[in-house]
């Protein structure tokens, strides 16, 4: 324990709040001295009694608002030994099917001391006569669990876990979690969500165990499967690369190593089919998405009249007054013959003219139905809703997504309850998210999935809106005719373009601009042509920098720090806090990095720190960031200040979902590792208004030849034949 903490013990005698969550509880503690002090407590406390008595660890703070409080770092708790705190104890919700009269019983019969006594040896409850089998078995589980936490939480404070893993991992292992974990740390990675090789084999060699254990070697290989697929992109990973990259790892140890991978395969954690190997949840996901599709739909809408949905699409001609052209009409008739089917596009081609036709005319002829409408980004979803006039949201929001689990409160016992839903920017939809959404969509009687094709694939492992296109098996529609009225735009002519690779850059003059420089002149120009752009009234957040890398002189990293510097310098108005390399300064654009679905903001959001809290004004004594995403306000403790990073300029990547007026792309032969059609297509495309891209031509110009650097692996297209036709490929 450090020295420097204090250490009380007493009861807590009143709580005033407690986020089940993380267990962040404040309350009211009644100290064990000479006066009876009540103070106020703060703390992670995992589970709390009031009455009972407890040691408590941690120091004295001083709260501008709430006062002195007493920061718990550690607690125990301890065993009550008079009457009233024994009956109390032993009737609380540890202790199932013990109430207030058969703990004065248990008292009166073994004594003041009997929890001692039960603990050094439970035989001794068959003195109370009347105890059930059940009721001494709750005693002595609700025991061993006290006693474990405490133990437990000793365990993750020598190995620098936090309260929040002891939560996380009680709830998986309960009374036996500190056996469980001295037995097997690595059991950790397969079972506990949110930790990984490194965590698990930091315990592991403090515990003593050698590098060539086999209990270490499984979990080495089942985390390669996944890292490898993570990676890459890919649902599985070839054996002869899993072998490789295993030995690598191991550096000079020898193993053997099928053996393992046997042990793997028969533990049911990875796959093999011939020479791929699938993480089990990967295997899982494509043979899931594959039976449900071939299924679908489990229940049926009505019957649509087609001469009464030609009348209504006529009135809506007439009333937006516009004209839907043969492929429109055709997705439109399809969307309502069949239960599921896919429509992509480009820019430009009248997506979102469609979808709302497809919208307004199913109110018509059903008007009792429900329409869902979802995205896989927080902007993707927001910029739906204004499009459609239909509330939108976020594909892990429609499914109650659980941080701390890593599980989903909509599924296939309680599934989402609507006729119809409908997901926009479809292309950004991994494996495991899909089948998650089809687990919990037996109730929807119609779907419909939006995306342009050409977009970059899903950061997580899969190719879904590739493979499903692929197989041949679905109600496909593909608008190619440009029909937004600024079809003059130079960003959508680009855009497409792009796809047949074959761009004279010089044709582009008026919302498109290229720039010749050299990779050292690119911070100099483009900090001038934001300074322009400033100038003539756009915002910071109207201008979106997106480059294909973190390093190097036209990187993230580098331009983030330059465009802070430039853009919202040190002021003494403006407070700062260092995090690793990087400073967050007020006034700072932000970008999420994580989903935070407790605090409704996602990966990809951008925002702007609003405030930062100095520690000693912090009500938990932590410095505390806030930014503001649109009308949400989120609070980052240091814990979570890995999150969030500087926006002023992002990844492709991190852009999908999202439209900004004006887009600097940096493209330099440095960026050839990761330049190819799709990444650039990707970018540019996220322009609304303006587009400057400038570097090097010539490395824009090869990059639009490379079709990907890397195709993805899957087997889903074969699955998918397999299940929906019975195409087994003989």
């Amino acid at each position: 324990m450090d020295d420097s903490l204090i250490t009380l013990t007493g009861k807590f005698t009143y709580i005033l709040f407690r986020n089940e969550g993380n267990f962040y509880t404040a309350a009211k503690f009644e100290v064990n001295d000479e006066k009876g002090r009540v103070i106020s407590v703060t703390g992670n406390i995992p589970e709390i009694i009031t009455g009972i008595q407890y040691r408590i660890n941690g120091n004295y703070i001083e709260h501008p608002r709430y006062g002195m409080q007493f920061q718990i770092q550690t607690l125990a708790k301890l065993l009550p030994t008079e009457k009233e705190g024994v009956v109390r104890y032993l009737s609380g919700v540890n202790f199932p099917g013990i109430g207030k009269k058969t703990a004065e019983r248990i008292v009166d019969v073994l004594g003041e001391d009997c929890l001692t006594l039960i603990r050094e040896d439970n035989a001794i409850l068959e003195k109370i006569g009347d105890l059930s089998e059940r009721q001494i078995n709750a005693i002595i589980e609700g025991l061993q669990i006290d006693n474990g936490m405490e133990e437990l939480a000793k365990f993750l404070n020598i190995h620098g876990l936090s309260q929040r893993n002891l939560s996380k991992i009680t709830r998986i292992y309960g009374k036996e979690a500190l056996s469980k974990l001295n037995e097997n740390p690595y059991r950790l990675i397969e079972e506990v969500d949110g930790f990984g090789f490194k965590t698990a084999d930091k315990i592991g060699k403090s515990l003593g165990i050698s590098d060539t254990d086999n209990r270490r070697l499984y979990a080495l290989l089942v985390s390669l499967v996944s890292d490898l697929c993570m990676r890459d992109g890919n649902s599985y990973v070839r054996l002869e690369t899993l072998e490789t990259t295993f030995f690598k790892e191991l550096g000079s140890l020898t193993c053997d190593f099928e053996a393992i991978f046997d042990d793997a395969i028969l533990k049911h954690q990875i796959y093999r089919e011939d020479n791929r190997v699938f993480p089990i949840a990967q295997y899982d996901a494509e043979i899931g998405i594959a039976r449900f599709l071939a299924e679908f739909p489990y229940q049926f809408i009505d019957p649509y009249d087609p001469k009464l949905l030609l009348s209504y699409l006529e009135d809506i001609q007439e009333h937006l007054g516009i004209t839907y052209d043969e492929t429109q009409i055709q997705a439109i008739e399809v969307f309502f013959e069949r239960p599921f089917m896919i429509m992509t596009g480009g820019p430009g081609t009248g997506k979102t003219t469609v979808v709302n036709a497809m919208i307004k005319l199913f109110k018509l002829m059903y008007p009792s139905s429900s329409i869902i409408c979802a995205a896989p980004t927080g902007r993707a979803a927001k910029r739906l809703a204004e499009v459609t006039g239909i509330n939108a949201t976020t594909i892990h929001s429609l499914l109650q997504w659980d941080l701390e689990t890593n599980t989903f409160g909509k599924n296939d016992e309680e599934p989402i309850l609507a006729d119809l839903l409908i997901v926009d920017e479809f292309s950004m939809v991994d494996n495991w998210l899909f089948y998650n959404l089809l687990l919990a969509s037996k109730r929807i009687k119609k779907i419909c999935f939006i995306g342009d094709k050409d977009q970059l694939p899903s950061v997580g492992p899969g190719c879904v809106l590739r493979d499903l296109m692929q197989s041949n098996e679905f109600s496909l529609i593909e608008l190619k005719h440009i029909y937004r009225q600024e079809s003059d735009s130079d960003v959508i002519n680009l855009a497409h373009a792009i796809n047949t690779g074959n761009v004279n850059v010089e044709e582009y003059h008026h919302d498109v601009k290229f720039f010749a420089c050299m990779p050292e002149d690119i911070r100099r120009n483009i900090l001038m042509m934001v300074e322009d752009a400033l100038q003539k009234g756009y915002s910071i957040d109207d201008i979106q920098i997106l480059s294909p890398m973190y390093a190097g002189v036209a990187g993230i990293d580098y331009l983030n720090n330059a465009l802070q510097e430039a853009f919202n310098p040190p002021a003494k108005d403006k407070a700062e806090v260092k995090s690793g390399y990087m400073t967050f300064r007020e006034g700072d654009k932000i970008l999420q990095l994580k989903n935070q679905p407790d605090d409704d903001v996602y990966n990809g959001d951008i925002g702007v720190l609003v405030e930062i809290i100095d520690a000693k004004h912090a009500e938990d004594h932590k410095t505390t960031i806030i930014c503001q995403f649109g009308e949400i306000i989120v609070e980052y403790k240091p814990e979570n200040w890995i999150n969030i990073t500087l926006a002023y300029c992002i990844s492709v990547h991190k852009s999908q979902g999202s439209e900004y007026p004006i887009v600097i792309m940096p493209i330099t032969r440095r960026h050839a590792g990761m330049l190819q059609r799709k990444l650039i297509y990707t970018g540019v495309t996220r322009a609304r208004k303006a587009l400057i891209i400038l570097g090097e031509l010539e490395a824009f110009k090869r990059g639009i030849q490379v079709l990907e650097l890397h195709p993805r692996e899957t087997t889903l297209t074969q699955k998918l034949k397999q299940y929906v036709n019975g195409d087994y490929g003989f």
